[in-house]
């Protein structure tokens, strides 16, 4: 089972390529590779940032590789799902180095302003719909999948 530090870190690194949103307020253009859902939401940014934590902070895991391959599915998970939207002008999944920007064939999600003044009311509410169908039902149906399997395999090994 996953500790809870890790699941903490998981979270965070899921949520850090947004950082680059901060590139607004100091004039990065959006289309720039450092600009929104640039350099920060490729799946190489996921890896660095993953192997930059796992060495830092869980360098005794007795599984490495592990908290690596966890920590660099939650950070790339971040410009997947930014690919799913309806808007934008995509993601930069491949840089640095490939400079174009990605959407996936599939685009479910409904695409979140910047700031939380235009996200509250009926825009917002249709967004959460469209992440809870796209995103929340199918990763809860899987993490629970992953909980009975665990637990009929425990079953098994006692009956053993």
């Amino acid at each position: 089972m996953a500790s809870r530090r890790l699941v903490l870190w998981g979270v965070a690194l899921s949520v850090a390529p947004d950082l680059d949103a901060i590139g607004f307020w100091l004039g990065v253009p959006y289309d720039s590779p450092f600009g929104h859902r640039g350099l920060t939401h490729s799946l190489f940014f996921a890896l660095v940032l993953a192997a930059i934590v796992t060495a830092a902070v869980f360098r005794r895991s007795p599984s490495p590789i592990g908290v690596l391959a966890f920590l660099f599915l939650c950070a790339a998970s971040h410009g997947l799902f930014d690919a799913m939207t309806d808007g934008g002008r995509g993601i930069a999944l491949l840089a640095p180095f490939d400079g174009n920007r990605y959407f996936l064939r599939w685009r479910p999600i409904r695409v979140s302003p910047i700031g939380i003044g235009r996200f509250l009311g009926p825009r917002g509410l249709a967004i959460l719909e469209s992440e809870l169908v796209a995103i929340w039902i199918p990763c809860a149906a899987v993490g629970a999948l992953g909980l009975l399997m665990r637990g009929s395999g425990r079953r098994s090994r006692g009956d053993a």
